[in-house]
C-alpha cells in the first residue's frame, strides 16, 4: 500500500530517487519493474508492472470505434513506458512523460494506494489550493454516509 505524499528532486536527466520505504514495497511487488504513464489531470501515474497488466487488459477491452475509449486508449496505453528501477532505487522519467506533466527539478510522489500519482509541485499546489477553494466537496454517492 502506497501512501503519503513526498517532495523530490528531479535531476537534468529526468531521474527521480524514490524514497527508501517505497522502493522495498516496489521491489516485493514487482522486482523493480514499473509502468509510467500520463493522466487526464496532467500528472503521471506510476504502477508496480504486475499491478498495471489488469488495468491496460480492461482499457484496450474497449471498443476503439468509441471516441471516448480511444481517447483513453491512446493516453493511458498510448504514453505508457517500462521503466525500472535501477541500482540506487532510480527511476528515469522520458523527456516526453516530463513535458506532459510539465515536471521540472521539484515534483511530488504522491501514495494512491496501490500506484502513485507524480505531480509538478507547482501544479500540486494548484490542485490543493482549487480543493481547500471548493470548501465542502460533494462526496460520489458511492460514499453516502462515510465519515472520518
Amino acid at each position: 500500500m502506497f501512501r503519503g505524499a513526498t517532495s523530490l528532486n528531479m535531476d537534468a536527466k529526468g531521474r527521480l530517487a524514490v524514497p527508501a520505504k517505497h522502493r522495498v514495497a516496489l521491489h516485493a511487488q514487482s522486482e523493480g519493474h514499473l509502468v509510467l504513464t500520463a493522466h487526464l489531470h496532467r500528472c503521471l501515474l506510476l504502477y508496480p508492472q504486475p499491478a498495471w497488466e489488469p488495468i491496460q487488459a480492461k482499457i484496450m477491452a474497449l471498443s476503439s470505434f468509441d471516441r471516448q475509449s480511444s481517447a483513453l486508449q491512446r493516453l493511458l496505453v498510448g504514453f505508457a513506458e517500462d521503466v525500472d528501477l535501477d541500482g540506487a532505487g532510480r527511476l528515469l522519467v522520458s523527456p516526453v512523460l516530463r513535458e506532459f506533466a510539465g515536471l521540472e527539478k521539484q515534483v511530488m510522489l504522491v501514495g494512491q494506494g496501490s500506484h502513485f500519482e507524480l505531480w509538478s509541485a507547482e501544479a500540486w499546489q494548484q490542485q490543493l489550493q482549487q480543493v481547500m477553494m471548493d470548501g465542502a466537496m460533494e462526496l460520489p454517492v458511492e460514499l453516502g454516509g462515510f465519515s472520518l
